[in-house]
This record gives structure tokens, C-alpha cells and sequence, in this order.
């Protein structure tokens, strides 16, 4: 099966190439759309079928694969596999950066996070079907299109799909230290907005609320939520406010990012921040806060573990290191470990700098990786995982 890999290296890198080169930022639906057609042609060039659903008015285009019709047990796919093709980057990015290839790495808009990880879905698919192996075991697979802002309207759909996996694996990048990931901190979002009042700045700035000064007040209070000691964050990441220099700003808002190990630093964290609005120092300012924990924390179960030592088992017999980490990022892994389905993330494309101009590949992760995962495929189908 190796050197069946190894002959579809450079197919692997031409699709890769196609598929970073779309603009497919979060939300860009055209973009989303242009990837959606790729997978879905590819999948029906071999059988496989490809159906297409569109979530939140359309903004939301995913795709479902089946490799055979599902059937009415309770388990009724063996593996679910999940990627998502969004994108931190936005419309026109693709212009100015595209696809590149330097010695042993490449380079491009979302090329590890996770295009990269979407390749090997469909590349493991096309080698089972070659090769027959997937014939005898039932496979899922799920893309959607808004992870990188929540996945709040496909998370009901690949959950439904989850709950009747007997396991999920997610494709993430495999991270540059060789490490595959089994726990994952939860996370959310909040927005932090002061209401004041405008007013001249220079003429009558006692006739206005300053909001942007009260803002400054709410973001001391904010960072005192951060406990790093126990493993949770909490960080204000954009902010805005005002109109012009001589006006007395009426409205300020501060977005925080909060990443927390377990629900009780969630709640804690979530009640601290709904507290803000009580405690106001700029006469005039009203304060809310919106938004709240959306990812819960991803911790493996007994069951993953189990399933986690046979697939290193796996990977140590193909020459492999596998070992595991925790991160503080967040993946759709989250959600179905929450729901009890063993869940094993990170097993996309090797690589690093996600989510920045730097964001690479290391373009000799790509025949291990597909090897792995047709191998734990090949396992399955024949019984000899077991949990």
C-alpha cells in the first residue's frame, strides 16, 4: 500500500494546490461553494456519494459523504471523519498569496488549517476504493464551512452524524512536534460594549458619557479573570470605539477570546464577565456583555484511550512516532467528545504558523499520514480494532 501512496504524491499536491488557491474565508460563500464542487465531483468520480446541504440561508455550504448507503442500526457508520473548509483568511487573500512550494515545505492560505487535512480525507477515500477496503467497512465523512467561527449552524448536522459513528476522527493539523491531540481546552467568545453619550469634545465634553474611558476601566476588570494556573485564559483581542477626535465617544466595544480546562473555570469565567455591568465608574455608561462559552472542553474517555493505544500500535509498525499533546485550540473534535463518541484529532497534513502569512505544510508528512490512516481504515474493516 506504500508505494500506492508514494505514486500519488504529486496528485496530492496539484489538488492541494486548487483547493488553497480559492478564497474560502469563513462566511465567503462563493469561495465555500467553488471547494464544496471540488470534493463533490471527486467523491462522485468513485462512487461515493456526495450529497450537498446548506445551512443559515445558504452562507453555510457542506457536504456529506457516504462511501455506502447508511442503514438503521445504531451505529450505523463505522468512522466518521470531519474537516472543515473554511478559512481564517478573506476574500482576495488568494490574489496577493497563493500556493507555493520552498525545498520541503509549502505554503498558502489555510494549506494547514485545513486544506491539508481535507486532502487527506478525500485521498484516504479514493485508495480505500482502489484498493477494496472499502468495501467492507462504513464510512462517513463530514465538511463543513464554519469552524473557524463556531460551527454554529452545522454543529446539529455532524453531531447527528457523530451520534451514530462508532468513532470520529478529525483532521486537523498533526502538529510540528509529531503529536496527534486527544484533549482540547473549550472556548468562546464575549463582546464587551459601553454605551455613553456623545458630546463636543472640546465645547461641552462634561455634557457627554464617555464610552471608550469606561471600556478602558471594563478591560483591567476583564484580564483579572485570566487563570493561567489553572489552565484557563481570558484575552481581549479587538477593540473599537469613537467617531473623531472632538467628539466624546458614545459607544466602545472589546472583544475577548476565553479558553478554559473544564466547565467549572466556564461558569466561572462567563459569571465574572456578566458581572461587568454592575460595576461602572463613568457616570452616564451602560455595559453589557454578549456572546458566552460555545465549545465545550475535549477530554478523552477511557473508550478513546483504548482506541488511542491501537492506532499507535498502528503507527509505530509503519515507523511513525505517536505521541500526543493538549492544546489550548479549539476544534470541532470538542463537540463530539463532549457527546461520548472516542474521538482522535490532528490527523491532517504535519505542519505549523496556522492562521498567519506563515503557514506551511512539511510536504514529507504527507505519504505517513495517508499511510497511517489507511492502515487504521484497513484495521477496522477487518476487525482488529477493537474497544
Amino acid at each position: 500500500m506504500r508505494e500506492l501512496i508514494e505514486d500519488r504524491f504529486e496528485i496530492f499536491l496539484k489538488d492541494l494546490k486548487t483547493i488553497v488557491n480559492i478564497d474560502s474565508g469563513s462566511g465567503y460563500r462563493p469561495g465555500l461553494e467553488a471547494v464544496c464542487d471540488f470534493f463533490q465531483e471527486r467523491f462522485r468520480q468513485i462512487g461515493w456519494r456526495a450529497t450537498r446541504h446548506s445551512f443559515d440561508n445558504g452562507n453555510v455550504p457542506c457536504l456529506e459523504v457516504l462511501n455506502k448507503p447508511a442503514d438503521s442500526n445504531e451505529s450505523a457508520y463505522d468512522l466518521l471523519f470531519i474537516g472543515h473548509m473554511d478559512t481564517v483568511f478573506g476574500q482576495g487573500t488568494v490574489a496577493d498569496w497563493s500556493f507555493s512550494r520552498d525545498g520541503d515545505r509549502a505554503f498558502g492560505p489555510g494549506i494547514c488549517d485545513m486544506k491539508g487535512g481535507l486532502m487527506t480525507m478525500l485521498h484516504t477515500a479514493e485508495i480505500l476504493q482502489q484498493t477494496g477496503v472499502s468495501d467492507n467497512i462504513s464510512i462517513a465523512m463530514a465538511f463543513n464551512s464554519d469552524e473557524e467561527i463556531g460551527s454554529r449552524a452545522s454543529r446539529p448536522w455532524y453531531e447527528g452524524l457523530a451520534q451514530n459513528s462508532r468513532c470520529v476522527f478529525v483532521f486537523e493539523p498533526w502538529r510540528t512536534t509529531g503529536e496527534r491531540v486527544l484533549q482540547r481546552k473549550g472556548g468562546g467568545n464575549f463582546d464587551v460594549i459601553c454605551h455613553g453619550k456623545a458630546s463636543h469634545a472640546g465645547a461641552s465634553p462634561e455634557d457627554g458619557a464617555n464610552a471608550v474611558v469606561e471600556l478602558a476601566h471594563q478591560i483591567l476588570a476583564v484580564q483579572k479573570l485570566d487563570r493561567s494556573d489553572r489552565g484557563s485564559t481570558v484575552n481581549v483581542t479587538v477593540i473599537s470605539g469613537g467617531t473623531a477626535d472632538n467628539v466624546i465617544p458614545d459607544y466602545a466595544k472589546a472583544s475577548v477570546n476565553v479558553r478554559i480546562t473544564n466547565e467549572d473555570e466556564g461558569r466561572r469565567i462567563e459569571s465574572g464577565l456578566r458581572a461587568l455591568s454592575s460595576n461602572i465608574h463613568t457616570p452616564g455608561v451602560r455595559v453589557e456583555t454578549i456572546g458566552g462559552i460555545n465549545r465545550p472542553p475535549m477530554a478523552p474517555s477511557e473508550t478513546t484511550q483504548k482506541l488511542w493505544e491501537q492506532i499507535a500500535v498502528i503507527g509505530k509498525s509503519i515507523g511513525l512516532e505517536m505521541t500526543l499533546t493538549h492544546t489550548g485550540g479549539c476544534s470541532d473534535g470538542n463537540f463530539t467528545a463532549a457527546l461520548g463518541i472516542p474521538t482522535i484529532d490532528a490527523m491532517g497534513i504535519r505542519g505549523g504558523s496556522v492562521h498567519s502569512k506563515d503557514e506551511f505544510i512539511e510536504l514529507d508528512s504527507i505519504v505517513p499520514n495517508l499511510h497511517l490512516m489507511c492502515e487504521i481504515v484497513t484495521a477496522f474493516s477487518e476487525g482488529r480494532i477493537t474497544y
